[in-house]
Formats: structure tokens, sequence, C-alpha cells
């Protein structure tokens, strides 16, 4: 799964590098403990277009009558995205890429104390991240929400969790998208062992409160 991640990198860039029109309340960044519910920034494909703009990382449901009216949907698992009534329609109708610089997950120790560790690519490149998107509204509350969609993990990261994000490299990012027609759920699957880099992190990230560069510095072996 995807419960946390790093987003370091410039607006700027990731305009740039999605060659994208740019929303005008982006969330602040660098953020090294993105926590869900929060807004994150996303890429989507509108009207032949490509905008970088704001969603909230929690996707909710058209039937939900508040925000927090039924399970925080951060993730989508890719083999029931297509027959969940919660992503259904998103699937088709409604995907996004999530970029970032990496996201944690946890393993267990022998007494079940939650070990973090930081996954980023291997290349250094901006990881990104397949998702979906809708606009929810009830009683003149509007948002507009998103999820990762995750699928098996490969054998890098099943060391650490059985989940892993469907990474995205460029030349899939316009099929997920939708602008080169249909096929996304050829793209659903884990990415291959070399491409990303598996490093431990303090435990301080363990706190949704915690901030600072020094949450994705590997720790000393």
């Amino acid at each position: 799964m995807c419960g946390r991640m790093a987003m370091t990198l410039p607006h700027e860039a990731m305009v740039e590098l999605f060659a994208a029109t740019p929303a005008n309340d982006l969330p602040e960044v660098p953020n090294y403990n993105v926590c869900p519910t929060v807004q994150i920034p996303v890429v989507t494909a509108e009207a032949g277009l490509r905008q970088y703009r704001p969603m909230r990382w929690g996707f909710i449901p058209k039937w939900y009558k508040k925000p927090n009216g039924g399970p925080l949907l951060i993730n989508a698992r890719a083999e029931t995205i297509a027959e969940k009534p919660a992503f259904r329609e998103a699937c088709r109708a409604r995907r996004c890429l999530v970029p970032c610089t990496g996201f944690y997950e946890w393993e267990r120790d022998s007494d079940d104390k939650p070990l973090p560790w930081f996954v980023a690519r291997s290349d250094g490149a901006p990881l990104v991240m397949a998702g979906i998107w809708q606009d929810w509204e009830r009683d003149g509350e509007r948002l507009t929400t998103c999820a990762v969609v995750t699928t098996e993990a490969n054998d890098a990261m099943a060391r650490i969790h059985h989940r892993i994000p469907v990474i995205l490299t460029p030349d899939q990012w316009a099929l997920w998208l939708g602008e080169t027609g249909k096929g996304a759920s050829t793209i659903m699957h884990a990415p291959p062992e070399d491409a990303l880099h598996f490093d431990r992190v303090s435990t301080d990230v363990n706190s949704n409160r915690a901030k600072g560069a020094a949450l994705i510095e590997p720790l000393a072996e």
C-alpha cells in the first residue's frame, strides 16, 4: 500500500516535466511527511490539456454523506478497481498521476515494532504513481479527492510489504491519463526489481507530526 510519502519536488519543475498548467493553490513543498487527507499535487488531463492541481488524498465515494462518512480510501487495488462501486467510474474516466520524491512503508520486527523504509526511484527521478480522482459534493461542501492505485508487490518490495503503488514510467503517462486511447489496465503492475531503492530510515517518521529532510536520510549501517 501507500500510506505516507515525501514531496520535495519544486512545482515549477513538475509543471515543466509534465507540460501542464499549474493551479494557483498548490500545497507547500517540500513536505517530507505527507499524510492522508492533506492536499497533494496531481496531474490530470481534461479537455485535452494537462493540469497540475491540488487534491485531497483520500478518495470520497459519492454516496458518503460527509468526508469521514466511511473508511478512508487512500489506495485502490488494481485487481478490483474496475469492479468496486467506489472506484469503477473514476477508473474509466478520471485517472491522474501522483508525483512524489518517494513513499514510506513499514515492516514489523520480532517485537512487532514498525520499522520505516523510504522507497524512491533508483535513478533519482521523480516517482510517479498511478491515481484516480473525483469530485465530492454535499450540502454546499465540495472536495476534489484522489487515491493511489496499488498492486501486488514485486520480490524486492515483498520483503517489507505485500503491496506496492503502481509506478509509471514517462512513456506510460499519456496512456494512464487517457490521452492515447485505451489499454491502461495493461500497465497496472509492479515495477522491475531494480527500479526502486530502499533505505531504512528513522522511526521519527512513525509520527505524522514529524517534519524535515532528516526523515528520508538513510540510517547508518
